[in-house]
């Protein structure tokens, strides 16, 4: 049952390639919530994903972009208003890519190269998606701007590799610019912190897994599905939330303030023989 959070509100959401996306979940979810959108991936992700299917699903029009190229995304945001009425009130920045992950390089033998393309793909095109929306005056008041992270960019996750570097710059990129954004605009910019997530860009990342049942049962509420992130999204980009900006949230079950758990503790002793065990204390 849809509670007519987001009717009226237009939107952009990037990064819905299929099912498996949060960006497609997003994108269900803020249709049923009475959003109008239009929906953004490479030109690649267009071609061989699901996108056509979701956008005949919301009525939404698919505009095909590299999230690192400027025209590209100037071209979005101008077809974007231009499809859709007027101004935007919300846009999701669901773009995540490295490399390094897929090439397998492990984080104390990088190629820089792949680096470089990494921190674009996945946090500098944030910057360049707000200060494009910020030069044509794109976004409404209280319009709100959410990025994906992941608790990486503060702790050490093994087998997370560049993308925690990247999502550290992500989460800087919404303060400083949440800050300018909400001075002169009155736009909100906002990163979600969500719990891993079985999606095609995760599941490259080195025990997958394991992670999603570590964190799983550190978590005192579990790990929040791409379902669950959806929810917090469309909450984020009501005006429910009008005067949240420049935060990282964190949707993860309680998991990033968790040092250990019970269930964890419970799995971590049974790796251990009775007599090892005896010997820990």
């Amino acid at each position: 049952m849809g509670y007519n959070l987001l009717k009226g509100k237009r939107g952009i959401i990037f990064g819905a390639l299929n099912d498996m996306s949060i960006a497609w979940k997003v994108a269900e979810l803020a249709h049923a919530e009475g959003a109008t959108f239009t929906l953004s991936n490479t030109h690649v992700a267009c071609r061989m994903g699901s996108v056509t299917e979701l956008a005949q699903k919301t009525g939404s029009e698919v505009i095909p972009a590299d999230a690192t190229n400027l025209e590209d995304l100037q071209n979005v945001v101008k077809t974007s208003t231009e499809v859709l009425g007027g101004k935007i009130d919300f846009v999701l920045h669901s773009i995540g890519m490295s490399l390094n992950v897929r090439k397998k390089r492990v984080y104390h033998d990088l190629d820089y190269n792949y680096l470089a393309k990494t921190l674009d793909i996945s946090a500098i095109s944030f910057h360049k998606l707000i200060q494009t929306a910020f030069k044509m005056d794109a976004m409404n008041e209280y319009g709100s701007i959410v990025a994906l992270s992941y608790v990486a960019a503060q702790r050490t996750l093994y087998g997370y590799n560049d993308m925690a570097d990247a999502k550290a710059l992500l989460e800087s990129i919404a303060r400083s610019f949440g800050y300018i954004y909400g001075r002169e605009r009155k736009v909100r910019v906002n990163t979600i912190s969500q719990s891993p997530t079985v999606t095609t860009a995760g599941s490259g990342v080195k025990g997958i897994d394991g992670l999603i049942d570590f964190s799983d049962r550190m978590s005192p509420l579990g790990n929040a599905d791409a379902e669950d992130c959806a929810k917090y999204c469309v909450a984020m980009f009501s005006d429910l939330t009008r005067k949240v900006t420049m935060q990282n949230l964190f949707h993860d079950g309680g998991f990033s303030s968790i040092g250990m758990s019970l269930r964890a503790m419970k799995q971590y002793n049974k790796s251990f023989d009775s007599d090892d065990v005896q010997d820990l204390y």
